[in-house]
C-alpha cells in the first residue's frame, strides 16, 4: 500500500482525491475538488461511534464489517468511474485511519491502483494553516469603492486576464453585507475557507503581489489570517468611483432580477430589512424603507440603503488604511478594470526598477 504525505500531494500532476468520510464530515470541510464516496453514512457513523464509546473497538469494529460488506461491489464501482487517463487515484478519511486503509485495500483485491493519503483531512488542514502565513505576496493591491461599484466584478474580469487575483468574497460564499449570501446558500464555513484560501495563494504562486478587495477582516461565517489583514491595511489603495445609478442599476442586476421569483426571495429580504431597521435612528428613512418594502420597490429601496446605510460606513473604514489614495472614476465593469490594469503596471514597472537599481 503506498502512502502520499499532503507535501507530496501538491506534486501530483492529475490527482483524483476521494473522500471516503461521511457527507456531514465532507460539509464541514474538504480538500477543494475532492471527491465524496462515503464509507459510511451519517447514521452509520454515528452508530459505530456509540457502539465504540458503550461496548468498545472490536464490537464497533464488527459491527463496521456488518455494514460496509454488501457495499464493497458498488463502492469500488463509484471509485472506478471517476477515474481518467492519467489520472492518480488517492484515498483518504478523517485521519488516514482504518477507513482509508481498508478502501485502498479493498481496490488493490480489485486491480486498482490507489494512494492513501497520510494523516487524512486532519492533516492536510494542519498542514495549510501553517503554510498560507508565507504564501501571501508582499504586496497587496487593494480595490476600495461604495458598495455598489462593482469591484468584485473587477476582479473577476482581471483573473480572466491572467491577473494575481483572490476573491474572499467568494471564498467565504459571501458578499459581505447584511444581504451577502442571497443566491449563495448559507455561505462557507472557517474550514472551506481557509481550504479555499490555501488553493487560490497557490494558483498566484510567483508573483510578487495580489490584488484584492477591501474587505473588513470578517466575511460572512469567516475571519482572514491577521498576515493577509497586515499586508491588506499597507498596501496600494485603489478608490474605484461611479455614479449612484450605475450603482443602482449594479445592484439590482446582481441581487434582485435574477432571485426575485424564487419563493424564499422576499424572506430573505424582510430578514435582511429588519436587522437595518433596528440599527437605523431616523424615523423618516425607516418609514420610506418598510415602503419600498410592501411594494416590492427594490431599485428605490437599493438607493435609500446606499445613501443612508451603508456609504456612511464605508467612510469610516477607509480610516483603517496606511497608504494614500489613487481615485479611479469609472462609468463601468470593463473601463474600471483598464484603469486598474493601468496602475498595476506602474506598480509594476516602478517595482522592477526598484530590483535593477539593486543588481
Amino acid at each position: 500500500m503506498r502512502e502520499l504525505t499532503v507535501e507530496e500531494l501538491e506534486h501530483i500532476q492529475n490527482p483524483i482525491i476521494i473522500d471516503i468520510r461521511s457527507p456531514i464530515e465532507f460539509k464541514d470541510g474538504a480538500i477543494p475538488g475532492a471527491i465524496n464516496i462515503p464509507l459510511f453514512s451519517n447514521e452509520e457513523r454515528e452508530e459505530i461511534g456509540t457502539i465504540y464509546k458503550k461496548e468498545g473497538q472490536a464490537i464497533a469494529r464488527w459491527r463496521a464489517m456488518e455494514l460496509v460488506s454488501p457495499k464493497i461491489p458498488n463502492l469500488l464501482q463509484q471509485i472506478k468511474k471517476t477515474l481518467t487517463d492519467n489520472s492518480e487515484l488517492i484515498i483518504h478519511c478523517w485521519r488516514g485511519g482504518m477507513r482509508s486503509k481498508a478502501v485502498v485495500t479493498f481496490l488493490e483485491f480489485a486491480g486498482l491502483y490507489a494512494m492513501r493519503l497520510v494523516g487524512g483531512y486532519k492533516a492536510y488542514r494542519q498542514y495549510i494553516l501553517k503554510q498560507i502565513p508565507n504564501m501571501i505576496p508582499e504586496t497587496a493591491i487593494v480595490l476600495h469603492g461604495l458598495t455598489g461599484v462593482g469591484k468584485t466584478e473587477v476582479l473577476k474580469n482581471l483573473k480572466a486576464q491572467g491577473y494575481p487575483i483572490l476573491d474572499l468574497e467568494e471564498m467565504a460564499g459571501h458578499r459581505g453585507s447584511i444581504f451577502g449570501t442571497i443566491g449563495l446558500g448559507d455561505g462557507h464555513n472557517q474550514k472551506t475557507f481557509d481550504s479555499l484560501l490555501y488553493k487560490g495563494l497557490q494558483e498566484i504562486k510567483g508573483f510578487n503581489y495580489l490584488i484584492m478587495e477591501a474587505e473588513s477582516k470578517r466575511i460572512g461565517k469567516t475571519v482572514q489570517p491577521e498576515e493577509l489583514m497586515v499586508k491588506k491595511m499597507k498596501g496600494i489603495n485603489l478608490h474605484l468611483h461611479t455614479t449612484l445609478e450605475h450603482r443602482v442599476n449594479h445592484l439590482v442586476n446582481e441581487y434582485v432580477i435574477p432571485f426575485e421569483n424564487e419563493p424564499w426571495y422576499d424572506i430573505k429580504i424582510s430578514e435582511g430589512i429588519d436587522r437595518i431597521l433596528r440599527r437605523m435612528k431616523d424615523i423618516e428613512i425607516k418609514k420610506k424603507l418598510i415602503h419600498t418594502l410592501e411594494v416590492k420597490n427594490y431599485p428605490e429601496m437599493i438607493a435609500i440603503l446606499l445613501e443612508k446605510y451603508y456609504d456612511p460606513r464605508y467612510e469610516h473604514a477607509l480610516l483603517e488604511y496606511e497608504g494614500h489614495f489613487i481615485d479611479i472614476v469609472t462609468d463601468g465593469i470593463n473601463d474600471a478594470a483598464k484603469k486598474v490594469i493601468c496602475e498595476i503596471e506602474k506598480f509594476n514597472t516602478e517595482d522592477k526598477k526598484a530590483l535593477e537599481g539593486q543588481v
